[in-house]
């Protein structure tokens, strides 16, 4: 079964692990700089590297069918530069997984291919896809919804360790990001994990505001934006957890797969 997921982050890259698992054909597309801080377990690292392993698997970027197909036939993943997903009517999938996370649709439609699954807020079952995957930490994460939408987006992060908005690193400035510290990195409340340089030579440090490990930061030489999302620190100090796809990643990536099978029974896998 051939599968092409909209972006390439850390919950399309969950998906895109677990689907793989499952034997089935996998490309993703990605914008041309694409802003993962958890760049240990997303495929779109394969942009800036030319590939990019994500636990057992391998995403390689690709131009064309050609490169697609013989990443296929190495039990590879195809990543594309394809911003618009172009390739979805280029090569008439079985099934499309909306996996942006945008908090709004922009662009998928229901009839892109026999199967369309819709990642978190922004999509109506029946509407605009075929089923709907909840993202929201807690009860009904990872459930498929075939009626109505996923819980509408609150601008909050899900609580880790007791902690949420603190969690994250954000960009105090518009200019270019340099990290001070690596993803696996232990930080402690105050510490400088990155700077921002302006265009005027101002520099702007990036504390950290709990004590925990770094499991995700942007790579230094990166332009950013004030208050773009820069990093994440995960109080709960596992290193694994730096490394390896989250338990809201995979719970998020079954109800894709459980959506996907349920849409396309007569779909030949």
């Amino acid at each position: 079964m051939f599968v092409i997921i909209k972006g390439a982050g850390d919950l399309a890259s969950g998906i895109a692990l677990r689907l793989h698992h499952a034997h089935f054909d996998i490309a993703m597309t990605e914008i041309a700089v694409p802003l993962a801080v958890r760049r240990t377990v997303c495929f779109s690292q394969a942009v800036y590297e030319g590939c990019a392993k994500v636990e057992d698997v391998t995403a390689v970027l690709v131009k064309d069918e050609a490169g697609m197909r013989e990443a296929f036939a190495k039990k590879q993943i195809a990543l594309f530069i394809d911003p618009d997903a172009e390739i979805v009517s280029r090569f008439k999938p079985d099934a499309v997984v909306d996996a942006i996370m945008a908090k709004k649709n922009l662009g998928t439609g229901i009839n892109d291919a026999p199967v369309v699954i819709g990642i978190g807020p922004g999509f109506t079952a029946g509407i605009d896809c075929h089923g709907v995957i909840e993202t929201k930490r807690g009860h009904t994460i990872g459930r498929v919804i075939t009626k109505g939408s996923a819980l509408p987006n609150t601008g909050i992060p899900g609580d880790i360790g007791g902690y949420t908005i603190e969690r994250l690193l954000r960009a105090p400035a518009d200019g270019s990001f340099e990290a001070r510290a690596e993803i696996g990195d232990q930080v402690k409340k105050g510490d400088v994990a990155a700077v921002v340089r302006t265009a005027g030579g101002e520099s702007f440090p990036v504390y950290a505001e709990i004590e925990g490990i770094l499991r995700g930061l942007l790579p230094s030489g990166i332009a950013v934006t004030q208050g773009l999302k820069a990093g994440d620190i995960d109080p709960r100090c596992e290193k694994f957890h730096c490394f390896t796809v989250s338990d809201k990643a995979l719970s998020i990536a079954g109800g894709a797969l459980e959506a996907i099978l349920a849409f396309a029974p007569n779909i030949h896998l």
